[in-house]
Parts: C-alpha cells; structure tokens; sequence
C-alpha cells in the first residue's frame, strides 16, 4: 500500500510521486491530505483528486477509488469507503453530472450534501 499526499508536493515545490507507475506495478494506492501546518495545510480532497490526476498520472476513476476505497485500505477500515449494503453509508453527494468534476473544477464546491451513518446531515 502506497499513501500518497499530493497536498504535500503542492505546497513544498517537490516533485510529485509518480502514481502511473506504481498503479502499473501493482501497487494499492490511496490519497490523502495529510492536512497539517507544516508542509500540507489543506483538507481539500478534491484538490488531492485534482493534483493525483493532473501532476501524478492518474486516472479520475483511480484517484477517487484511491481517496476512498483506497483510503479505507490503507487504514485497514472494511466499513467505509465504498457504497453497499451493510456499509455506514457516510458520503458526500455532488452537486455535478459526474464525478469527473472532481478533478477538472478544483477549487469549485461541489458537495450538494453529506450523510452520515445513513441519514443526511443538516444543512
């Protein structure tokens, strides 16, 4: 399992990771903002999606598999990070015609509403 934090990259001028290749090779990648005040102060995790796809040679579909399937893994969670029946059903629904939108309009919020062990929050 690689976590990759492309906030960090974003924010100290480094060179990112090169995720094609690891996805190539086989390896679990997850995405993360590991938001702290040091070298990556953003919990944006449609800029992490955004940055995966644009500087780090992912696909849309494996950057948001990545910030949540991926993301679950990587914490060794099997009750979140993916929508089935049985799972706690925490998410965010967008406000977009595709998940697409993560990537391409960074920056633009997106989230229509948020539920939490299945129920909508208040908004």
């Amino acid at each position: 399992m690689a976590t990759l934090l492309p906030g960090v990259e974003f924010s100290t001028r480094q060179p990112y990771p090169d995720a094609r290749r690891l996805i190539d090779a086989g390896v679990t990648v997850a995405l993360a903002s590991d938001c702290n005040p040091g070298s990556s102060f953003t919990s944006s995790m449609p800029l992490m999606v955004a940055l995966a796809v644009r500087e780090m040679g992912m696909t849309v579909d494996e950057a948001v598999w990545a910030a949540t399937v991926g993301g679950a893994r990587a914490l060794r969670r099997d009750d979140v990070g993916v929508i089935a029946p049985g799972m706690r059903a925490d998410l965010a629904v967008l406000d977009a015609p595709s998940r697409i939108h993560l990537a391409y309009r960074p920056g633009v919020p997106l989230v229509r509403e948020v539920w939490k062990d299945g129920a909508p929050l208040a908004a």
